[in-house]
């Protein structure tokens, strides 16, 4: 398949690299697809509620647990199988991953909660600003240094309390089968508060074990558009390898750090380890 004008422009300027084609499998009957819609309205609804009705009344280790679950339940509704591999996730660290799609959150919150940063335009959006924002999200405004200093304390304030923050260092979304440049200015937290960051690797394959990009939320694609895709795929694993946890104490600096990650993350899912510096790292974005 190739790509929309728009994701092939994206790939240059990132320095990508190509991998395998996907394999096409036969969409799901048009009726499994409706009742995974019918499914998906009704698991957004009770997500709302339970935050809205349970939250104010908890505290975060019972939202974590209501997150993770939810989040595996969602999944299994949109016909997501979660395979994980590797090291498990340890608490109090920062989560570098490579970022394919919308579904990535609740993959990595299926596996160990965690909290993301965002671009804070994502506050802005009906419902699903409100629902990110009950759910420990940092949102990040470009370009203010300023605002970078207190993103970079509400980060180090997570981390000490043992909590785990995810980020997406590529800035954008890929189809899965590529990995841009890993903006390192959003790792300096985690270095800044001498806590490790871990890599994980997520890949969106068919049963059989294929790449496939049936989850991809990237290019001209609407959000409408890859949630039809996702339903209409029969089945669809996602596999998350967790790579040992690196220290960042010893006084690393971020740009060799986030060399180190994205290398680990290029292994596993067959891409080139190589990607060139961008000029204007430091006013990197996040999604």
């Amino acid at each position: 398949m190739s790509d929309t004008p728009a994701a092939a422009a994206r790939r240059d300027a990132g320095h990508a690299v190509e991998a395998p084609a996907c394999t096409l499998d036969r969409p799901a009957p048009a009726l499994l697809r409706g009742w995974r819609c019918l499914r998906l309205v009704l698991h957004l609804v009770l997500g709302a509620l339970t935050i809205a009705l349970v939250y104010p009344f908890t505290r975060r280790p019972t939202h974590q647990a209501l997150r993770r679950r939810w989040s595996r339940a969602l999944l299994k509704v949109l016909g997501i199988e979660l395979d994980t591999r590797g090291e498990a996730v340890a608490p109090g660290c920062m989560l570098v991953a490579n970022h394919i799609s919308w579904v990535d959150i609740f993959v990595i919150n299926a596996l160990a909660p965690a909290a993301f940063v965002s671009k804070a335009e994502v506050r802005a959006w009906p419902l699903i600003g409100w629902l990110a924002a009950k759910n420990d999200t940092i949102f990040l405004r470009r370009g203010s240094r300023g605002h970078a200093r207190i993103i970079n304390a509400e980060t180090a304030a997570l981390l000490d309390a043992g909590c785990n923050v995810a980020i997406f260092p590529e800035g954008t979304t890929t189809d899965g089968s590529r990995l841009l440049h890993f903006h390192a200015a959003l790792i300096q937290p985690a270095i800044a508060c001498a806590h490790p960051v871990q890599p994980l690797a997520l890949q969106y394959l068919t049963p059989a074990g294929h790449f496939t990009r049936a989850p991809a939320y990237d290019g001209e694609l609407s959000l409408g558009q890859c949630v039809a895709n996702i339903l209409a795929a029969r089945r669809t694993v996602a596999r998350v390898t967790v790579a040992a946890p690196i220290a960042t104490a010893d006084g690393g600096d971020r740009r060799s750090l986030a060399s180190r990650t994205r290398a680990q993350i290029a292994r596993v899912i067959g891409v080139a380890d190589a990607a060139p510096a961008l000029p204007g790292d430091a006013s990197s974005r996040a999604h």
